[in-house]
């Protein structure tokens, strides 16, 4: 039993760019965002994918409407998105210290094993019913992180100093395994 999934984080968002963390606020792609998730279609192979879900803020959305355009399913769960940085949703980027909030909540908002919990609900769930399907995710950084954690057994730690973001190896999707 197993499922392929291709992970694929939204595009620059207005937020982004003023580095703002946007957490659960609806941000919009920013031109340069809209760009990146179309020209993101052109470096995939979309028919090895059999449908897609989507994290339920709109940045996501957007972004998988524009890869997948009219070919494939798009399904939302709100499961996948960001993770509540509570007070500092839209507040300055650099108070979001991923470090500090393994299994410390941000203030009035949730913490990474929090979202480690919905991403574990939602590849059981998966696993139950799509046995040797690929499917897309399109969402964003936390969800990300803990499909490292949960697929690869790495410690949040371990995650986290590996990210792409800080290793700026960027590519065109992520590929993960779930058994």
């Amino acid at each position: 039993m197993s499922i392929k999934i291709v992970y694929f984080v939204h595009g620059t968002t207005t937020d982004n760019e003023l580095h703002k963390a946007a957490g659960w606020n609806e941000v919009d792609l920013s031109e340069k965002g809209i760009e990146q998730s179309k020209a993101l279609r052109d470096k995939i192979n979309i028919d090895e994918i059999d449908f897609v879900i989507s994290s339920d803020l709109k940045r996501a959305i957007h972004s998988a409407n524009n890869i997948f355009e009219n070919d494939k399913e798009i399904i939302v769960d709100k499961r996948l998105r960001e993770c509540n940085y509570g007070d500092f949703n839209g507040d300055d980027s650099s108070k979001v210290i991923y470090e500090e909030h393994i299994e410390d909540k941000f203030p009035n908002g949730e913490c990474l094993k929090d979202v480690e919990s919905r991403m574990r609900n939602i590849c059981n769930e998966l696993l139950e019913k799509y046995d040797g399907k690929t499917i897309a995710f399109v969402a964003h950084k936390a969800p990300q992180l803990a499909l490292d954690v949960i697929t690869k057994n790495m410690t949040w730690e371990d995650a986290i100093n590996n990210d792409w973001r800080k290793t700026k190896a960027w590519q065109p999707g992520w590929t993960y395994e779930l058994k």
